[in-house]
């Protein structure tokens, strides 16, 4: 459906943001002070980290559809001329 080039710039942001969101997520569900600690910080840091937790699987979903991508376009073959 989409390049190469294009599969694996999504793969890289992909696999990038789910290790960033759940550092995060896992930050806000352990209540950890630098997620909590100030005031205007949400007060309920299980519901956060569950929307956090939502996001990472969406990026899951990329992460899967473009190694297909990936993998499908180091499958075709290219144009011979002879």
């Amino acid at each position: 459906m989409f390049s190469a080039g294009y599969a694996w710039c999504c793969i890289v942001l992909s696999a990038f943001a789910i290790i960033i969101l759940s550092t995060i997520g896992a930050l806000f569900s352990s209540g950890h002070e630098t997620m909590m600690g100030s005031v205007d910080d949400p007060t309920d840091g299980k519901s956060v980290a569950s929307t956090i937790f939502a996001a990472v699987v969406v990026y899951a979903v990329f992460l899967v559809f473009c190694g297909a991508q990936a993998w499908l376009n180091s499958r075709q073959r290219g144009v011979q001329l002879t």
